[in-house]
């Protein structure tokens, strides 16, 4: 019979750590049984070592895609806020008047200078609303990896995400058609905070865009808040430059050559003005005769202005311009007509003789 001889250690066939550790399990797992053969402490490994810096990893890998997206975003657009202005833009503003007087090129720095601002302010609320998207895009996807590597099961997250997206969707279609409408209008730079704008419902300025609703304030101090995605239509009055126009009615025996040739040098004494030097950025014009009225005829003066500047410009202008007919003797006319009292006419055709004007009249008014 032959002898039993003891089994030794080396004789018995440990297990392997590709047996020991699954594969979903980490690299930790398998160096902690490399290197101390116990099946509970490479166990243990995988949650105090391997799944902790792997969600670490995934935060700081999270947090350079949102840093490279960021930066590559400020780099696009600060291209587009520091680009060159159309020369659609100021072309007609400065044409044939370049070398002619100072005032040409301060009209040209004004309208430069005018573009420049709203390009920066559109590449910096695009900039915003680009960072805001780019990073919840990344912290969602982060979370979701992060969920995953801690074990538990994103699929259903994932198509609950999706099905509760497509409930909002169709529950909540004015709201997303509102934030779609939003950002087309800050893409498209439509109107700005500032501006004053004419919507429809509201005229007034603007105090806040957001990608829901326009913040508006109009002249009587009323705050009007409208959806983006009812504007149907934007009547910007900021952008660029503005006219004042002016409809200046006069008696129809007035000399209407003579009334032109005044209109035209008070316009451009203002034009002339220091104070008003990029304000009326265009030599004002005489357009001449608008209309044929039942008391007047008016005739029609136009300046072109800074942005937001021709209200102001058009009230010093018929300031200016009843002083100087007061001084030239025009008469600016007033309605005519004759109001009659009906008690008194009849008592008065009961005591006048016939053929006299009656004394009710109260004549011209």
């Amino acid at each position: 019979m032959p002898a039993i001889r003891p089994v030794s250690l080396r004789d018995m066939e440990l297990p392997s750590s590709a047996t020991v550790c699954e594969p979903h399990d980490a690299l930790s797992c398998r160096f902690v049984y490399q290197w101390t053969e116990n099946e509970t402490w490479a166990s243990a490994a995988t949650f105090l070592i391997g799944k902790p810096t792997a969600v670490v990893g995934i935060i700081l890998i999270g947090l350079l895609a949102r840093w490279l997206a960021h930066r590559a975003i400020g780099r696009v657009t600060h291209r587009a806020a520091n680009g060159v202005v159309p020369t659609g833009l100021t072309h007609g503003l400065t044409r044939g008047r370049l070398g002619r007087s100072p005032r040409t090129a301060t009209a040209g720095t004004f309208t430069t200078a005018h573009h420049a601002e709203r390009r920066v302010q559109r590449a910096e609320t695009m900039a915003s609303l680009l960072k805001s998207i780019t990073s919840g895009l990344i912290i969602a996807i982060v979370i979701v990896m992060v969920l995953a590597e801690i074990g538990i099961n994103v699929a259903p997250i994932i198509a609950s995400a999706g099905i509760l997206g497509l409930a909002i969707g169709f529950g909540a279609q004015s709201l997303v058609s509102d934030f779609l409408a939003g950002i087309f209008m800050i893409t498209e730079d439509q109107y700005g905070v500032g501006d004053v704008v004419d919507l429809g419902d509201a005229i007034g300025t603007v105090e806040a865009v957001t990608l829901r609703v326009t913040r508006l304030r109009d002249v009587e101090g009323t705050v009007w808040y409208v959806r983006n995605g009812e504007i149907m239509r934007v009547g910007n009055q900021s952008q660029n430059w503005a006219r004042a126009v002016l409809d200046i009615g006069v008696a129809y025996d007035e000399d209407l050559a003579r009334v032109k040739r005044v209109l035209g040098e008070v316009a451009h004494e203002m034009w002339e003005d220091d104070d008003y030097r990029g304000i009326v950025i265009e030599e004002p014009q005489v357009w001449g005769i608008q209309g044929l009225d039942a008391d007047q005829v008016t005739v029609r003066v136009v300046l072109k202005t800074a942005p937001l500047e021709q209200w102001a410009v058009a009230r010093t202008m018929r300031e200016r311009i009843k002083a100087r007919f007061d001084y030239e003797g025009i008469e600016i006319p007033f309605p005519q007509r004759v109001v009659w009292h009906r008690e008194q006419r009849v008592e008065q055709d009961k005591q006048e003789p016939a053929g006299q004007e009656p004394a009710g009249a109260s004549g011209p008014a």
